[in-house]
């Protein structure tokens, strides 16, 4: 067994059956041999260039099943028992795994847990002009123009459940219904308009009129223009002085950012393609970004904080244009690391390193997933071309707890290939594992291609973003191992979007902080020095040609990019606290202050210490890398969770 030093903390690295088996993976290790952790340290003047945005991270919901409209999206495996959760980490990946193993300060390190509570790690958005996201308001922004989208409180519950269920069959065309009735029983003016705002604001592209049948009043819902109508919510009855697109904060908790789109576009009755937003956040943490919606009122979203759990709406106003992933500024970080054993001089030299050096633009753990089976390999198959071992590395069972479901299902395609059994196994058939099923059943199994199309775009292409990823990590490991923290002939610069050498008389014009790596694809220069053949050499063990990153299929041809090195937070603070009561919150939220919560009352001697820390980051920076370099440890899940396996609520 492999053992790689990270200061005080000596992790052994795991290597599974199918590693050692896999010629290719022994041929990369030999190339990229592990190599010990650096401690090199260094200061230089500040300069702020923000990273391309390389990875797009909207999932994007596949339209070509309604069934996978009807299924309810399925929970992480955090949710489940922490026991099965901490056996499954077993198996997962170390940082070392991929290719983070380097530092650049040189204090100390010292222990602490991240995240013990998801209420540790809070996360703000900041726009594009530069102004931090915050929930601070739940007022709706009053009309001029009276409108049938604002429904009152008797119009959200004057239908019945069963009602509703047929409207919403008849709005999304899932039934050969062309209309509903539903009879009047108090038959009066104001009974049947309340109907109609009813049926209108809460189901888009439905129209309504009032008939007589048998001498009963019915008010009677079709379609207004077909499915036009369903694709363009509200057209014939949006105020035309009103902003088409209604912008609203989300503080949610412990959900995803594409859960909670989800979750809200089920409790409105619309697509989720409806909202847009800037940027996706962390599941386990406490986050607040804008999002935006087509034609939805402030006042039905604010509704939505009566009834929706763990996530709270406010803060709105209407506006003239939705919002586009990649246009934030960043991130503002508040975390809590609990548990700490680091001496008040270790903590205050880790964090003065982190604010005047700052840390390695590593990608974090969670770009490459959680269990036996990296999502880096999948990527490098669809890279080869291998399309067998893209669909086994998906399906085939693997070591560590998963839910009972997927274990079934994985049993059973082991045992059959046969897809339609294999579906059969599965409730929820959302995950990528049922969607691929359906898309073998459907293609058949000649046409793994088409059927792995059936996942969306952005799920797939995620794949092969997170082998760029691997490759970035393992290539600027070797970098800093090979010269250090400082700017040397052949490195990498951005002039504008275009990258230059560095030439030998212009070194001293530039630090680390200027240098940058390029992520793997048809369109980068490398360096010109030892790291330029270090990536040439890495995907030649990979079967792949570092010219010809162009694929036959033109979404799995990869565009490279350019990231920097060395990432410098900016707005560093941090202060260390005490407490008796791992349950007890160290800090405020956004909410608590909505709610007139007052602040923690804190013991002055307690039982446990904890850094409390804030920092600001561009995008596609990982916060946990930058919490890495002040801990000087493995900030896996699965380290993580050999420290802790209580993970408090």
């Amino acid at each position: 067994m492999e053992t790689v030093e990270m200061n005080s903390v000596s992790l052994k690295r795991p290597r599974s059956e199918d590693d050692v088996a896999n010629a290719d993976e022994i041929k990369r290790q030999k190339i990229l041999e592990k190599s010990k952790t650096g401690n090199d340290s260094g200061q230089s003047t500040e300069t702020v260039t923000e990273p391309p945005e390389d990875m797009k991270n909207e999932i994007i919901p596949n339209e070509e099943s309604e069934e996978q409209e009807e299924e309810e999206l399925e929970d992480s495996d955090e949710d489940g028992d922490p026991e099965s959760f901490a056996d499954m980490m077993k198996h997962g990946l170390t940082e070392s795994d991929v290719g983070i193993t380097k530092f650049v300060s040189s204090h100390k390190g010292f222990s602490g847990i991240l995240k013990e509570r998801y209420s540790d790690f809070v996360v703000h958005e900041i726009g594009k002009d530069g102004r931090v996201s915050h929930l601070d308001d739940f007022s709706v922004p009053v009309d001029d123009e009276v409108n049938f989208e604002d429904p009152s409180e008797e119009t959200l519950t004057v239908l019945s459940d069963e009602d509703k269920q047929r409207l919403e069959e008849l709005q999304l065309f899932k039934n050969k219904e062309t209309s509903v009735a539903i009879e009047v029983i108090e038959d009066t003016k104001e009974k049947r308009t309340v109907i109609h705002q009813a049926v209108k604001s809460l189901f888009p592209g439905l129209e309504t009129k009032t008939e007589d049948r048998d001498g009963k009043k019915y008010i009677i819902a079709y379609h207004a223009a077909g499915k036009k109508a369903l694709a363009n919510p509200r057209k014939h009855s949006w105020p035309k002085s009103r902003g088409s697109y209604c912008h609203f904060v989300l503080y949610k908790e412990n959900k995803d950012t594409m859960d909670a789109i989800n979750v809200l576009s089920k409790f409105l009755r619309v697509k989720p393609n409806i909202f847009s937003y800037m940027g996706t956040k962390d599941k386990r943490a406490i986050t607040v970004q804008e999002i935006a919606v087509l034609r939805i009122t402030a006042q039905r979203l604010a509704h939505l904080n009566k009834c929706l759990m763990n996530f709270k709406l406010g803060n709105f106003s209407y506006k003239n244009h939705p919002l586009k992933l990649g246009e934030l500024q960043g991130n503002h970080f508040t975390v809590v690391l609990r548990n700490i054993t680091g001496t008040d001089d270790q903590i205050e030299q880790a964090m003065h390193s982190l604010r005047e050096i700052g840390f390695i633009n590593y990608y974090g753990m969670q770009r490459f997933g959680t269990t036996a089976v990296p999502t880096y390999q999948i990527g490098r198959a669809i890279l080869q071309n291998n399309w067998n071992e893209v669909m086994d590395l998906i399906l085939k069972p693997r070591p560590g707890a998963e839910k009972g479901y997927l274990v079934k299902c994985r049993e059973e395609w082991a045992k059959t290939k046969d897809p339609a059994a294999a579906l059969k196994k599965l409730p929820v058939k959302r995950c990528v594992e049922g969607q691929l099923l359906r898309g073998l059943l459907k293609y058949g199994m000649k046409n793994i291609i088409s059927a792995f199309g059936i996942i969306p775009r952005n799920n797939r292409l995620m794949y092969i973003h997170s082998y760029q990823s691997y490759v970035w990590n393992n290539m600027v490991s070797k970098r800093i191992e090979e010269y250090g923290l400082r700017a040397v002939p052949g490195d990498l610069i951005l002039k504008g979007a275009t990258a230059v050498h560095i030439e030998e008389g212009d070194v001293d014009n530039y630090t680390i902080h200027d240098v940058v790596m390029p992520l793997p694809g048809f369109d980068v220069i490398y360096p010109k020095h030892k790291i330029g053949e270090a990536y040439k050499e890495m995907l030649v063990a990979d079967n792949l040609d570092i010219n010809n990153m162009r694929h036959k299929i033109r979404d799995y041809s990869l565009s490279g990019a350019y990231r920097k090195i060395i990432i410098r937070p900016q707005n560093v603070s941090w202060e260390v606290v005490a407490y008796d009561d791992p349950k007890i919150p160290l800090f405020t939220t956004d909410l608590d202050k909505l709610e007139g919560k007052p602040l923690p009352v804190l013991p002055t001697d307690g039982k446990f210490r904890a850094l409390k820390m804030e920092f600001s980051l561009p995008p596609s920076t990982y916060a946990t890398m930058a919490i890495r370099e002040v801990l000087k440890m493995d900030t896996s899940i699965k380290n993580q969770t050999q420290l802790n396996t209580t993970w408090l609520r």
